[in-house]
């Protein structure tokens, strides 16, 4: 009598977790972004959650990944590194998780890699330069990067201090792990070809004096600045460097100031002053099938606007080529499994993306998808917008 009960009861169960494990297939994939949307940087957490959003459109229209819809869920953590350790851990407990997107700040991705590495959890990252985010010694290494790497942006930046022909230069670095991280890089670079840096000025976050180092910088006759900062404290240089007469002193920015809205924060009109800044993707630069397949995707979502006031614009394209190269990373595994996911990425070949043609964007030794020679130089126009060297 008690066999012929609990055999209904055990048929049951098996019956409900059977359902369970088929909605747990059918549920969409989740894409975690983790990112600055109300701090220093909310252009360019705006940014890649657009770029993430667009990308994640075009790959549902199409049939989703292996059969499942993509979906979105963002967090804030406002340019805290203990908030992003916070939003990782939430991530990493959700079932259907694919992927965390990351950015903006070097400072909190480096906070984060322990444990991502810790619950097993992929970060793609769109936007945050500090080399140790991708050498970070964890193996396997779950985080891949389409972005500038500071180790080779050193290399481009005083390439063009050189072809400015600048020879003494100042070094002003926001006092965090990414500013800490160009430090090594840009001395290394100066030593190697022959720039003298004349000093070197730290400025912290939210810090809102500078006129110490700025009359520093003047009686060392500097003859040029490389910044490595974000919007907020970059301005704040700047307009300290213009009271000491060197409106015109020429800076050569890390990419930093260019997550948006730099030129509205100067006391003077941004076409007083001489400023270039690293970047990797301009619609007027790149002019391939996939950037125009993106930027008519922004216009149709997003209203049309000038393709240089598009703010944080790098990190749009950068987020937007991440997520195309997971799902095809998924559909290559036939596997959304942590593991297969990894050796996809690493193994994919011949992409046309929206920044770039990736012959090979990751291998297993290599998880950096640019190099120095995807840089470029940009300036600011009289609109405050940044246009390719030698646009207006």
């Amino acid at each position: 009598m008690r066999v012929k009960l609990i055999l209904p009861t055990l048929l049951c169960i098996i019956s409900l977790f059977s359902s369970h494990q088929a909605e747990s297939t059918q549920a969409p994939l989740i894409i975690g972004i983790d990112a600055d949307l109300s701090a220093v940087a909310i252009e360019g957490g705006v940014a890649i959650s657009r770029g993430v959003e667009l990308a994640v459109e075009e790959i549902n229209a199409n049939g989703g990944i292996l059969g499942r819809e993509l979906k979105v869920i963002a967090k804030d953590h406002r340019g805290n590194p203990a908030r992003g350790k916070h939003n990782i851990e939430q991530f990493a407990q959700l079932p259907n998780l694919l992927a965390v997107v990351g950015g903006v700040h070097t400072p909190v991705v480096l906070a984060e890699i322990d444990i991502l590495h810790a619950k097993n959890v992929l970060m793609l990252v769109p936007w945050a330069a500090g080399t140790p985010i991708i050498d970070n010694k964890h193996s396997p290494n779950n985080v891949f990067r389409v972005s500038v790497r500071d180790a080779e942006a050193a290399s481009v930046l005083i390439d063009y201090v050189k072809a400015r022909g600048l020879s003494n230069i100042a070094l002003v670095l926001e006092r965090t792990g990414w500013g800490r991280s160009n430090h090594e890089s840009l001395t290394q670079a100066t030593q190697e070809k022959g720039v003298n840096i004349s000093a070197i000025h730290w400025i912290n976050w939210q810090q809102k004096d500078f006129s110490e180092d700025a009359e520093a910088i003047k009686n060392a006759k500097a003859d040029g600045v490389i910044l490595v900062t974000n919007v907020p404290e970059g301005a704040v240089v700047v307009d300290a460097l213009a009271e000491q007469g060197l409106s015109s002193l020429p800076i050569i920015s890390h990419w930093g100031i260019a997550s948006g809205q730099f030129a509205s924060r100067l006391a003077n009109p941004i076409s007083e002053h001489d400023i270039s800044v690293l970047q990797t993707f301009h619609f007027q630069h790149q002019k391939n099938d996939k950037a125009k397949q993106l930027l008519e995707a922004y216009y149709n979502k997003y209203g049309l606007i000038d393709t240089a006031a598009i703010e944080g614009v790098t990190g749009l394209a950068h987020a937007y080529d991440l997520i195309h190269l997971i799902a095809m990373a998924a559909d290559k595994a036939g596997s959304t499994e942590i593991s297969a996911l990894r050796s996809a990425l690493e193994s994919l070949e011949n992409i046309q993306g929206a920044v770039k043609y990736y012959d090979a964007p990751f291998t297993q030794e290599r998880h950096d998808a640019l190099w120095s020679k995807d840089y470029f130089m940009t300036k600011f126009n009289d609109k405050g917008h940044l246009v390719t060297v030698g646009d207006k």
